[in-house]
């Protein structure tokens, strides 16, 4: 089964990203930090992680390097989530090698058609 990590700290949205997903036959996992779904990530191995962009502690852009540091992760895609639609964020994000962006708020059909490639 297809397991998405979603790694946001606001935790309506981030329940709201597990709820679409696990409606849609996917395995979610949810983390409300970038410690916690690093951990995640490392222990679970998913398919996709979705990843807050500005979150406090250890940034999405710190988990993608770390991800991208780790053998064992480092070929796993990562979509970012921000509201910060600049292309600073973007090329930030590219430069370490992120898989895409949503922006912020987001439906569901936006949602589901950043995540097709890759589930």
């Amino acid at each position: 089964m297809t397991k998405v990590l979603a790694i946001e700290d606001d935790a309506l949205l981030r329940d709201s990203i597990v709820n679409v997903l696990t409606l849609r036959g996917l395995t979610a996992i949810a983390a409300e930090n970038g410690y916690v779904g690093l951990k995640l990530a490392q222990e679970n191995l998913p398919n996709l992680v979705l990843c807050d962009v500005r979150m406090p502690g250890l940034s999405g852009y710190e988990v993608l390097k770390s991800l991208r540091e780790d053998p064992n992760t480092a070929t796993i895609p990562l979509i970012f989530l921000t509201a910060e639609n600049t292309p600073e964020v973007m090329a930030m994000g590219a430069d370490l090698g992120a898989n895409g962006y949503l922006c912020k708020p987001f439906s569901t059909s936006e949602l589901m058609i950043a995540i097709a490639p890759f589930i």
